[in-house]
Parts: C-alpha cells; structure tokens; sequence
C-alpha cells in the first residue's frame, strides 16, 4: 500500500506538469516528499489498524504479537507461549533479496521498505534490478524529480515478459528521462567519497555510474529462516521457499504453507486465493487447487502493464502453436483522447483448440483491462466468447474483441 500510494503521488506530479497540454496553466509547480511520505504512511497506517481491530473483534480468535516458531508438527511457541492445535497454517510472507554484490558490506543501500520511508527525494537513485519493484521505485523517483539509473543483468527489462513488451516498457521509462543499462554482466559497488558508485561490465555505457543513492530490487526471499520448520518435518527447497503440494499442503501433516512463503506466488491475490483453496477443500468438501489458478499479475508502472496467463515465448515453449495479436495504444481511442499513447495491447491463443492462452496490456488502464481476459479464461471460454463481447466505447477493452479478429500466427 505506501508502494502504490506514493505512485498516486506521482503521477499527480506528471499530470501537473502535463497541464499545458490540457489548457491548465499553473505557475510555480512545486513537490513535497514529507507531505507524500506522511500520506502514504497514514494510508497503510489506517488500513493495518482496520484489519487488526477487525481480527481483534472476532469471535472465538486469539490475536497474538511475538517471534513464532515451530516445534513439532502440532506445535507453535510464540515468544513464551506454546500452542497446540492438529492444524497449522504457515502465512510467513518475505523480503526483499540481498545479493552477494561486491562491496555490498561496503556502502549503505535501500530496500524496498527502506525506500518507502524517505522523506526526501534522493538527488541520483540507482536502481539495482529492472524487474517489477525497481521498476516502479525508478519512475516514482523520477517523477518526483531524481537523476535515475536503472541496472539490469539480463538484456532486458522485466525479462519475464516477451521481447515488445519490455522494449515497450523500456522505451516509456527512458521518454521520462531515465538511464537504462542491460547486460550489467558484473555489478560492484564502492564508496566515492559521499556517494556510491556502482560498476558495471556493459555493452554499451560509462562502466562506472556514481548516484547518492542504491536501490536492491533483485527478488524476494522467504521468511523461513528462524521458523522451526526442521522440528516439524517441514521442506523447503533451495531457495527457502517452503515446498507445498497443489492444495497447499507442505510435508508435514497437518501443516499448509500459504502466500509468498511457499514460492507459487508473490502477490497479495496469489495468497489470498492460498486461503480460499484450502478453505474450500477443508470446510466446504471442495477440490480446489493450485491449477486452477490462470496466472496474472500488474507492473504499477505509469502506464501500467495488466498480464494474464502465458506470454508468447511461453505458450510457444509449451508446445502451443499461437496466435498472436498485437495493437499499439496509439490506435485505442481512449488512450489518444487521453494523450497515453504509450504502450500495447497482446493477446495470445492456441490456433488448434481457439483457447486464450494469454494477454498483455501495457497501456493506459492497462491493469483494469486485462480482467476482461482474465475472467474468460477462468471462466473457460474460448476466442468465440471474447470475438462477440460488446464493450463499451470509449473504453480500452473495446478493442478485445478486435484483438481476436486480428489474430494471425506468431513469429517463432
């Protein structure tokens, strides 16, 4: 929540500079990060205190503080405490990833807590990792009036994605006058005086990026380490990741893993749909499972990116022969009206069976969009369902429909 809260705040400041475009004039544009920071810290603030009055409130549960571990696979000692119960739910959540950089011992870095409790805008901000987190700290801070640099090690931005959706995303940062740099094979920092320079083995560029500031968005990484999960038989892999079935179950009996912890998801939908598969399956006689569950994801970015399903290169990968349809934002009306250009529209199919079996909107209401494919394929429904939709104009997600009728095969 402070996350997307202060990227409210800048896209306020860029529609405000914008102004001119629309006819509004406004002299002497100015930001403040302390009243930014103090509205973001008050909006999660509010929403944990709801959450927690709520919990507090309910009938027949026990809210408690304190370190939990466990201590057999019917065990749990909180701080002094010991509780015993036949059922164990583990929601352990994570953190952000430190890498073994050279030189990281070396000079102060942020995380992404870190970040979200400044209360002034950094003069140079070096983002280490261009993926999701980094990306959206990057134009924030761009936004809010910070020299920034992006360093990425692969040849890529959010290399996740297929190759025009990143090229896309991309293309819009560095519009607003951030530095990419891909390829960064060998990333290193030290200290330069008051500052930090970061290192890097690139293509193409200075080899050596100075900034006041260095952001690690390289990852996540379970809380699992001080949990006990040896006393109670449960697996995790290699990463720390603990290992659960397709119905959450872990090794343990008894025991379920739920939410960022168990590693078949990292976003707060993700885990709560955790909760309702084995919810289902033990309250309800259901047979719910991770399956089930299309994939689907947001980039906050401005515009944001809305994903469902396979990409391109994974649909192929999977021995799907594709459709593929792409239309560029330039040509969906709302977008132009609204000056967002910016971005693409994908859809990807199964030219056999005429099923969905992806989509990419990195455009304006791009994050809201994609739900009109999203919900078709949880539903099921195949090309036919979405070719005959009639949305309303002028939305972006009038153009779903003619996304299907411009499927042609993809380029392998």
């Amino acid at each position: 929540m402070p996350t997307k809260t202060l990227i409210a705040s800048a896209r306020a400041m860029h529609l405000t500079r914008r102004g001119p475009e629309f006819g509004v004039l406004a002299d002497d544009i100015r930001f403040d990060m302390r009243i930014a920071a103090a509205r973001a810290r008050q909006v999660t603030r509010n929403a944990r205190e709801k959450n927690e009055a709520w919990l507090r409130s309910m009938d027949r549960l026990t809210f408690l503080r304190g370190h939990a571990r466990l201590t057999s696979p019917t065990c749990v000692m909180v701080d002094d405490q010991v509780l015993e119960a036949p059922n164990i739910f583990l929601n352990v959540g994570g953190r952000a990833n430190v890498p073994q950089i050279p030189g990281i011992a070396e000079v102060p870095y942020l995380d992404n807590t870190d970040m979200v409790a400044l209360d002034s805008v950094p003069d140079h901000l070096i983002v280490v990792g261009g993926s999701y987190v980094g990306l959206e700290f990057a134009q924030m801070q761009r936004r809010f009036g910070a020299e920034v640099t992006i360093v990425e090690r692969d040849d890529r931005l959010v290399s996740r994605e297929d190759r025009d959706i990143s090229e896309a995303i991309r293309l819009a940062l560095e519009g607003e006058g951030i530095e990419v740099r891909t390829s960064a094979d060998c990333i290193a920092l030290t200290r330069d005086g008051a500052r930090i320079a970061v290192s890097v083995d690139c293509l193409s560029g200075p080899p050596v990026i100075t900034g006041s500031h260095v952001l690690l968005a390289v990852g996540r990484r379970p809380n699992t380490d001080d949990l006990g999960l040896e006393a109670a038989g449960v697996e995790i892999d290699a990463k720390g990741f603990i290992r659960v079935d397709d119905q959450l179950r872990t090794s343990a009996r008894g025991i379920w893993a739920l939410g960022e912890c168990n590693g078949r998801g990292a976003f707060t939908h993700t885990a709560f749909n955790d909760f309702e598969i084995v919810a289902a399956n033990l309250l309800d006689g259901k047979r719910r499972t991770l399956a089930m569950r299309v994939p689907a994801y947001a980039l906050y970015t401005d515009p944001p990116l809305g994903r469902a399903g396979l990409t391109e290169e994974e649909a192929r990968a999977a021995g799907h022969d594709p459709l593929v349809s792409v239309r560029p934002m330039a040509r969906v009306n709302r977008a132009v009206e609204n000056g967002e250009t910016i971005g693409l529209m994908k859809l990807v199919a199964d030219a056999n069976t005429r099923q969905i079996l992806g989509a990419a909107i990195f455009g304006i209401g791009g994050d809201e969009a994609i739900h009109g494919i999203l919900d078709l394929m949880n539903a099921g429904q195949s090309l036919e369902a979405l070719r005959w939709a009639v949305p309303i104009h002028p939305t972006v997600s009038e153009l779903l429909p003619t996304l299907v009728q411009e499927l042609r095969f993809g380029r392998p």
